[in-house]
């Protein structure tokens, strides 16, 4: 019989990249006494990853709870980012209830379109929480109005529009139901979640099912399968089946042999769990995304979307320059396998496939940051290795002809801004959708633009707007190939020897160009150095020196003034190389080179191209 479970509610927080949700679960998290008062919590505590907390995004979504009048709530903090939307769409067949949260100022942006979309094609009810109300330029009644337009433009349903709307800012701890109460404490938001999220239904006397929707990893005891008692329940040591509804054929015996719920930021081991909970099993090595453990009379598989497909992909290559081996810990094909194969374990974004050669293996993801991010976390652990230029994967449709995905771009730019933004865009295959004002001086445009027109973009995109730009994308569908594009206008200064930059030979060098480095750095032939202010490549002596000769010249002892070099960070220079370029990734130094470091045979190649 159909049960709720009253003590208990289940609620993943969605939203906009930037637009709060990490720091709003800090203050569920503090206001309902998780944490001692005298206890020092970090910011953002729920985002543990280094890189997440240096960009301030959430990478993997998280899980916590959290106790309010008698009742838990499982809260599940998810990611913002479109690259890693593939964590969202599963976390929510874990709830019962979203809270949306959309920024005062910003408003509803593309991928507070997608989370919600996610979550009414699930029939989740939705509590709409308008935070940073106390930023400048708040405007939350116009952002009420784009919220419910949305609702709409997505065939909500009546009960969904009637969701109710709280104002709140996460940053100073309160939440109000109304805009004119006195702000307090986020008495508020909690009491909207305990009378608008239903409890969580099943059948307490059925068979076990719990759908495994996040998988965790730890090197002491593997993987961690995390999801949400469906029905039944599960007990420490009991037998169970394995079961999958995309892989009939799936069927494993296996035993609980670790079991918790969680506890504020921690895990608690419990021997039982009952309908409703979220619970953490360690112990099955093979525990997938989408996998149902049920109980051994009548297994029975949870229907479970398929996780999106990747539409990029990059080749992580053992390093073979001149300089390969001195700064990494591991460098040698099998380091690079075995960590890529790994990173499997907890990214079911992501795709790892061997390659004709047993150097090279073909990475695929949702977008370049989410590669990027895989790429610094390699570099962090001491890996050393090469990376290709991104490249986007094409789909064939039935007549054999070329698809390739489609990305829907919204930019927010200041008006003055807008030109150069459209003629950018348009150069590489976008077309404009939408073009509206927003508030203080920007406009909004909406293109609909290839994946491949956009990698190596957000560069220039930064420089034509000045660092004031907004730009974001969702992906929208597989279309037809929309022609060839020219990525970079600029050819290579290439280092024609190996040595050491000097002064000398930098000064005459930067005449040609923009140099990446300094002098008294390391280079090798075939190492790029700087990009040419011409098209075609030009290979030059940065370490060269002044010969001394007998006669001086007034001139002679005067100091050589270099420009100050243009550092690269790794998102520009995964932007930065050509399809015969590679990009050299060591714990200590990024250096992009040609893929064929000979001069010589360099040129017999672009002969026979």
């Amino acid at each position: 019989m159909i049960q709720s479970r009253e003590d208990i509610r289940n609620v993943a927080i969605i939203a906009h990249v930037d637009h709060g949700k990490t720091t709003l679960v800090d203050e569920l998290l503090k206001q309902s006494g998780v944490f001692r008062e005298n206890q020092d919590v970090q910011e953002r505590v729920m985002d543990s990853g280094d890189i997440e907390r240096e960009r301030g995004i959430t990478i993997l979504s998280k899980n916590t709870a959290v106790k309010y009048k008698d009742t838990k709530i499982n809260i599940v903090d998810t990611p913002g980012h479109a690259d890693f939307g593939g964590e969202v769409e599963r976390i929510l067949k874990m709830v019962d209830g979203v809270v949306l949260l959309v920024d005062a100022f910003e408003g509803a942006m593309p991928q507070t379109k997608f989370v919600l979309m996610k979550a009414l094609d699930l029939d989740l009810p939705v509590i709409v929480c308008i935070n940073k109300i106390d930023r400048d330029g708040a405007r939350p009644e116009e952002v009420i109005d784009e919220v419910l337009e949305l609702f709409m433009d997505l065939d909500a349903s009546d009960e969904q529009l009637d969701a109710p709307f709280v104002f709140a800012s996460a940053k100073n701890g309160y939440a109000m139901k109304n805009l004119d109460d006195e702000p307090k404490d986020m008495k508020p938001l909690f009491d909207t979640i305990l009378d608008y999220i239903p409890a969580p239904k099943g059948d307490p006397d059925a068979d076990t099912q719990v759908l495994i929707s996040t998988i965790d990893y730890n090197e002491f005891v593997g993987r961690i399968g995390i999801g949400k008692v469906t029905n039944g329940s599960i007990k420490l040591n009991q037998e169970a089946m394995v079961v999958n509804h995309h892989d009939p054929d799936k069927k494993e015996r296996v035993r609980i042999s670790k079991l918790y719920e969680f506890e504020g930021l921690a895990k608690a081991d419990v021997t039982e769990a009952k309908i409703g909970s979220i619970v953490a099993i360690s112990g099955i090595s093979d525990l997938h995304i989408g996998d149902t453990i049920c109980g051994l009379e009548n297994p029975q598989a949870i229907p479970f979307q398929k996780i999106t497909e990747p539409t990029i992909s990059m080749n992580f290559i053992v390093n073979d320059s001149p300089f390969a081996g001195q700064e990494g810990k591991f460098v040698t094909s099998r380091h690079l396998r075995d960590r890529l194969y790994k990173e499997l374990n907890t990214d079911v974004s992501l795709r790892v496939e061997d390659t004709e050669s047993p150097d090279s293996f073909k990475v695929s993801g949702r977008g370049e940051l989410h590669l990027s991010v895989l790429i610094e976390n390699m570099r962090r652990e001491g890996y050393e290795f090469a990376v290709s230029k991104a490249e986007v994967l094409y789909h064939e449709d039935e007549n054999g002809k070329k698809l390739e995905p489609i990305e829907r771009a919204y930019v927010d730019v200041p008006d003055e801004f807008s030109g150069a933004v459209i003629s950018k865009l348009s150069e590489r295959k976008g077309e404009l959708q939408g073009m509206n004002p927003i508030a203080g001086g920007y406009t909004r445009l909406e293109f609909l633009i290839p994946a491949r027109g956009l990698i190596g973009y957000r560069g220039d995109f930064m420089t034509d707007t000045k660092g004031n730009g907004i730009l974001n994308t969702v992906f929208d569908s597989y279309q037809p190939y929309k022609g060839d594009i020219a990525y970079r206008k600029q050819g290579s200064l290439i280092a024609f020897e190996t040595g050491e930059s000097v002064t000398y030979g930098l000064f005459s060098a930067q005449d040609r160009g923009t140099l990446f480095i300094g002098p008294g750095e390391k280079v090798y032939s075939g190492m790029i150095i700087g990009s040419c202010a011409r098209s075609e490549d030009i290979e030059l002596n940065v370490c060269k020196k002044k010969h001394l000769t007998n006669t001086r010249t007034s001139s002679a002892d005067e100091a050589l003034t270099l420009v100050p070099p243009k550092i690269l960070s790794l998102e520009q220079a995964l932007d930065f190389i050509e399809t015969d370029e590679l990009l050299e990734v060591t714990p200590e130094n990024l250096r992009i080179r040609k893929r064929i470091l000979d001069p010589l045979k360099r040129k017999r190649a672009g002969m026979r191209k």
